[in-house]
């Protein structure tokens, strides 16, 4: 009996996650989006050092 429990069990948990993909699967992209505007991004440094930088931290 224990066994027929835990098998209904699981097999209704794979049909709820099934189900879930389902309907995860069939938004547009545009819902996806935060309607929020992202904020501007700050400036960046730039990557490559100087050579006094270089020298400096041998």
């Amino acid at each position: 009996m224990m066994i027929f429990i835990l098998a209904a069990g699981y097999l209704f948990t794979v049909y709820l996650l099934l189900g879930l993909a389902k309907r995860i699967g069939k938004k547009p992209v545009h819902e996806n989006v935060s309607p929020v505007p992202l904020e501007k991004e700050p400036e960046e440094l730039p990557l490559t050092p100087t050579v006094t930088e270089i020298v400096n931290s041998q």
